[in-house]
């Protein structure tokens, strides 16, 4: 299906984005990561009060891979 587009302004795109416009068919990742973070990370909103004493973050990863990238070109 056609679609009609206005005015498109794009600030960045980095390595991993994908800037798409109009009809697509499908959109397959090329990059994966692992992020780890502590208690009271990543939040959003208004009024947030958060109160973390300690915080420890233990990775271990024994397998060494989560989400294989394998197919996409």
């Amino acid at each position: 299906m056609p679609a009609i587009v206005g005015a498109v302004k794009v600030n960045s795109i980095s390595t991993s984005s994908i800037f798409h416009i109009g009809d697509v068919y499908a959109i397959a990742p090329t990059t994966s990561s692992k992020t780890f973070a502590g208690g009271g990370s990543f939040n959003s909103g208004n009024n947030i009060d958060i109160q973390v004493d300690q915080s420890y973050n233990y990775v271990f990863d024994s397998d060494k891979n989560d989400q294989l990238i394998v197919g996409n070109a």
